[in-house]
Protein backbone atom coordinates (compact mmCIF):
# COMPACT_ATOMS: atom_id res chain seq x y z
CA UNK A 1 0.00 0.00 0.00
CA UNK A 2 2.77 1.97 0.61
CA UNK A 3 4.44 1.75 -2.64
CA UNK A 4 0.99 2.52 -4.48
CA UNK A 5 0.34 5.98 -2.28
CA UNK A 6 3.96 7.17 -3.39
CA UNK A 7 3.48 6.53 -6.45
CA UNK A 8 -0.15 8.14 -6.57
CA UNK A 9 1.61 10.72 -4.92
CA UNK A 10 4.41 11.47 -7.78
CA UNK A 11 1.93 11.06 -10.49
CA UNK A 12 -0.14 14.13 -8.67
CA UNK A 13 3.51 16.04 -8.56
CA UNK A 14 4.13 15.50 -12.26
CA UNK A 15 0.67 15.90 -13.42
CA UNK A 16 1.27 19.48 -12.10
CA UNK A 17 3.79 19.64 -13.52
CA UNK A 18 3.29 18.60 -16.91
CA UNK A 19 0.02 21.44 -16.50
CA UNK A 20 2.81 24.38 -16.39
CA UNK A 21 5.75 23.33 -18.99
CA UNK A 22 3.90 20.58 -21.25
CA UNK A 23 5.93 18.06 -20.09
CA UNK A 24 7.74 15.94 -17.42
CA UNK A 25 5.34 13.33 -16.18
CA UNK A 26 6.87 10.78 -18.05
CA UNK A 27 10.60 11.76 -16.39
CA UNK A 28 9.42 11.77 -13.37
CA UNK A 29 7.21 8.66 -12.90
CA UNK A 30 8.78 5.97 -15.19
CA UNK A 31 11.58 5.51 -12.09
CA UNK A 32 8.84 4.96 -9.80
CA UNK A 33 7.04 2.87 -12.01
CA UNK A 34 9.45 0.52 -12.97
CA UNK A 35 10.30 0.18 -9.34
CA UNK A 36 6.93 -0.33 -8.42
CA UNK A 37 5.46 -2.71 -11.76
CA UNK A 38 8.50 -4.07 -12.75
CA UNK A 39 10.25 -2.56 -16.34
CA UNK A 40 7.28 -4.53 -18.88
CA UNK A 41 4.26 -3.47 -17.08
CA UNK A 42 6.07 0.48 -16.69
CA UNK A 43 6.02 1.28 -20.32
CA UNK A 44 2.13 0.76 -21.18
CA UNK A 45 1.27 1.60 -17.93
CA UNK A 46 2.69 5.20 -18.62
CA UNK A 47 1.50 5.18 -22.45
CA UNK A 48 -2.43 5.05 -20.59
CA UNK A 49 -1.39 7.67 -17.92
CA UNK A 50 -0.06 9.78 -20.69
CA UNK A 51 -3.39 9.62 -22.18
CA UNK A 52 -5.42 10.33 -19.42
CA UNK A 53 -3.16 13.38 -18.66
CA UNK A 54 -3.44 15.00 -22.20
CA UNK A 55 -6.85 14.85 -21.94
CA UNK A 56 -6.85 16.57 -18.81
CA UNK A 57 -4.75 19.40 -20.70
CA UNK A 58 -7.21 19.28 -23.48
CA UNK A 59 -9.82 19.74 -21.20
CA UNK A 60 -8.51 22.50 -19.00
CA UNK A 61 -7.21 24.91 -22.22
CA UNK A 62 -9.55 23.56 -25.01
CA UNK A 63 -10.62 27.07 -26.34
CA UNK A 64 -7.67 27.36 -26.97
CA UNK A 65 -6.78 24.28 -28.83
CA UNK A 66 -5.00 25.50 -32.77
CA UNK A 67 -6.41 22.37 -34.44
CA UNK A 68 -4.03 22.94 -37.86
CA UNK A 69 -1.24 22.77 -35.71
CA UNK A 70 -2.78 19.40 -34.55
CA UNK A 71 -3.56 18.23 -38.22
CA UNK A 72 -0.43 18.62 -39.34
CA UNK A 73 1.47 16.99 -36.41
CA UNK A 74 -0.93 14.18 -35.94
CA UNK A 75 -1.45 12.99 -39.40
CA UNK A 76 1.97 11.60 -39.81
CA UNK A 77 2.46 11.06 -36.07
CA UNK A 78 -0.11 8.50 -35.52
CA UNK A 79 1.04 5.99 -37.83
CA UNK A 80 4.37 6.78 -36.85
CA UNK A 81 4.18 6.12 -33.31
CA UNK A 82 2.60 2.56 -34.50
CA UNK A 83 5.72 2.12 -36.21
CA UNK A 84 7.92 3.15 -33.35
CA UNK A 85 6.10 1.02 -30.78
CA UNK A 86 6.67 -2.26 -33.30
CA UNK A 87 10.33 -1.98 -33.63
CA UNK A 88 10.33 -0.75 -29.73
CA UNK A 89 12.13 -4.24 -29.12
CA UNK A 90 14.48 -4.26 -32.09
CA UNK A 91 17.12 -1.58 -31.70
CA UNK A 92 19.51 -1.15 -28.38
CA UNK A 93 17.82 1.06 -25.85
CA UNK A 94 21.24 2.83 -25.10
CA UNK A 95 22.26 3.67 -28.00
CA UNK A 96 18.75 5.93 -28.33
CA UNK A 97 19.26 7.05 -24.75
CA UNK A 98 22.16 8.55 -25.36
CA UNK A 99 21.55 9.75 -28.56
CA UNK A 100 17.97 11.76 -27.40
CA UNK A 101 20.41 12.88 -24.10
CA UNK A 102 22.74 14.65 -26.25
CA UNK A 103 19.95 15.86 -28.94
CA UNK A 104 18.00 17.92 -25.71
CA UNK A 105 21.37 19.69 -24.69
CA UNK A 106 21.57 20.52 -28.63
CA UNK A 107 18.02 21.89 -28.11
CA UNK A 108 18.53 24.33 -25.47
CA UNK A 109 20.91 26.21 -27.70
CA UNK A 110 18.87 25.42 -30.90
CA UNK A 111 16.26 27.34 -29.39
CA UNK A 112 17.69 29.97 -27.99
CA UNK A 113 19.33 31.07 -31.33
CA UNK A 114 15.28 29.93 -32.74
CA UNK A 115 14.11 32.72 -30.67
CA UNK A 116 16.87 35.32 -30.86
CA UNK A 117 16.32 35.15 -34.73
CA UNK A 118 12.82 35.42 -34.63
CA UNK A 119 12.03 32.51 -36.82
CA UNK A 120 8.96 30.79 -36.96
CA UNK A 121 8.32 26.96 -37.92
CA UNK A 122 5.47 26.96 -40.10
CA UNK A 123 2.86 23.84 -40.94
CA UNK A 124 4.88 21.69 -43.26
CA UNK A 125 8.03 21.51 -40.52
CA UNK A 126 5.06 20.62 -38.35
CA UNK A 127 4.63 17.61 -40.49
CA UNK A 128 7.71 16.71 -40.54
CA UNK A 129 8.26 17.04 -36.42
CA UNK A 130 5.40 14.98 -36.37
CA UNK A 131 6.54 12.11 -38.40
CA UNK A 132 9.84 12.11 -36.48
CA UNK A 133 8.62 12.82 -33.03
CA UNK A 134 5.25 9.87 -33.65
CA UNK A 135 8.03 7.83 -34.30
CA UNK A 136 10.40 8.17 -31.16
CA UNK A 137 6.84 8.38 -29.19
CA UNK A 138 6.31 4.29 -30.10
CA UNK A 139 9.79 3.60 -29.71
CA UNK A 140 11.09 5.06 -26.16
CA UNK A 141 9.95 6.29 -22.97
CA UNK A 142 9.36 10.35 -22.87
CA UNK A 143 9.86 12.11 -25.77
CA UNK A 144 7.90 15.25 -24.47
CA UNK A 145 11.04 17.33 -24.55
CA UNK A 146 11.51 16.89 -28.15
CA UNK A 147 7.67 18.45 -28.85
CA UNK A 148 7.31 21.27 -26.69
CA UNK A 149 9.83 23.46 -28.27
CA UNK A 150 8.27 22.22 -31.43
CA UNK A 151 5.10 23.86 -30.76
CA UNK A 152 6.57 26.66 -28.90
CA UNK A 153 8.98 27.21 -32.40
CA UNK A 154 5.30 27.16 -34.00
CA UNK A 155 4.60 30.89 -31.74
CA UNK A 156 2.25 29.17 -29.64
CA UNK A 157 2.24 30.08 -25.91
CA UNK A 158 0.29 29.32 -22.64
CA UNK A 159 -2.62 27.78 -22.69
CA UNK A 160 -3.03 27.59 -26.73
CA UNK A 161 0.87 25.86 -26.20
CA UNK A 162 -0.35 23.64 -23.19
CA UNK A 163 -3.95 22.35 -25.12
CA UNK A 164 -2.64 22.36 -28.90
CA UNK A 165 0.80 20.71 -27.80
CA UNK A 166 -1.25 17.67 -25.36
CA UNK A 167 -3.97 17.06 -28.26
CA UNK A 168 -1.23 16.45 -30.93
CA UNK A 169 0.50 14.37 -27.81
CA UNK A 170 -3.33 12.66 -27.32
CA UNK A 171 -3.46 11.22 -30.78
CA UNK A 172 0.34 10.05 -30.93
CA UNK A 173 -0.36 7.97 -27.15
CA UNK A 174 -3.79 6.40 -27.82
CA UNK A 175 -1.68 5.09 -31.30
CA UNK A 176 0.98 3.76 -29.25
CA UNK A 177 -1.56 1.95 -26.31
CA UNK A 178 -3.56 0.60 -29.75
CA UNK A 179 -0.72 -1.02 -30.52
CA UNK A 180 0.31 -2.90 -27.36
CA UNK A 181 -2.81 -3.79 -27.48
CA UNK A 182 -2.61 -5.35 -30.43
CA UNK A 183 0.91 -7.05 -29.43
CA UNK A 184 -0.76 -8.41 -26.43
CA UNK A 185 1.09 -6.34 -23.77
CA UNK A 186 -1.89 -4.82 -22.65
CA UNK A 187 -4.08 -7.23 -20.40
CA UNK A 188 -6.89 -5.72 -18.20
CA UNK A 189 -4.66 -5.35 -14.91
CA UNK A 190 -2.29 -3.01 -16.89
CA UNK A 191 -4.31 -0.98 -18.58
CA UNK A 192 -6.35 -0.50 -14.98
CA UNK A 193 -3.29 0.17 -13.06
CA UNK A 194 -2.55 2.73 -16.11
CA UNK A 195 -5.73 4.65 -15.66
CA UNK A 196 -5.34 4.55 -11.80
CA UNK A 197 -2.03 6.10 -12.40
CA UNK A 198 -3.57 8.49 -14.95
CA UNK A 199 -6.21 9.86 -12.48
CA UNK A 200 -3.64 11.41 -9.95
CA UNK A 201 -1.63 12.90 -13.50
CA UNK A 202 -5.24 14.34 -14.26
CA UNK A 203 -5.82 16.16 -10.67
CA UNK A 204 -2.20 17.45 -10.62
CA UNK A 205 -2.96 18.99 -14.48
CA UNK A 206 -5.96 20.66 -13.12
CA UNK A 207 -3.86 21.93 -10.17
CA UNK A 208 -1.14 23.71 -12.42
CA UNK A 209 -3.88 25.28 -14.39
CA UNK A 210 -4.08 27.39 -11.48
CA UNK A 211 -0.18 28.13 -11.12
CA UNK A 212 -0.23 28.81 -15.25
CA UNK A 213 -2.35 31.81 -14.89
CA UNK A 214 -0.29 33.16 -12.59
CA UNK A 215 3.01 32.56 -14.16
CA UNK A 216 4.90 35.79 -16.12
CA UNK A 217 5.11 34.69 -20.28
CA UNK A 218 9.09 34.91 -20.06
CA UNK A 219 9.22 31.96 -17.25
CA UNK A 220 8.28 29.32 -19.58
CA UNK A 221 11.81 29.49 -21.53
CA UNK A 222 13.63 28.87 -18.56
CA UNK A 223 11.33 25.98 -17.39
CA UNK A 224 12.01 24.77 -20.61
CA UNK A 225 15.39 24.96 -21.06
CA UNK A 226 15.65 23.50 -17.31
CA UNK A 227 13.84 20.35 -17.96
CA UNK A 228 15.67 19.83 -20.98
CA UNK A 229 18.79 20.09 -18.90
CA UNK A 230 17.83 17.58 -16.64
CA UNK A 231 15.89 15.19 -19.51
CA UNK A 232 19.51 15.04 -21.28
CA UNK A 233 21.83 14.31 -18.48
CA UNK A 234 19.42 11.71 -16.87
CA UNK A 235 19.27 9.86 -20.36
CA UNK A 236 22.87 10.11 -20.73
CA UNK A 237 23.16 8.51 -17.18
CA UNK A 238 20.66 5.87 -18.07
CA UNK A 239 23.14 4.96 -21.14
CA UNK A 240 26.03 5.27 -19.29
CA UNK A 241 25.04 2.90 -16.44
Amino acid sequence: MTSYFFVLTVGLVAGCLSGIIGTGSSLMLLPVLVYTYGPKQAVPIMAVAAVMANLARVAVWWRQVDWKAVAAYTLPGVPAAAMGARTLLALPPRAIEAALGVFFLVMIAWRRWHVSQGLRLHLWQMVAAGAVIGFLTGLVLSTGPLSVPVFIGYGLTGGAFLSTEAASSLALYVSKVATFQQLGAMPLSTLLQGVIVGASLMLGTYAGKVIVLRLHPSAFPWMLDALMLFSGLSLLWAAWR
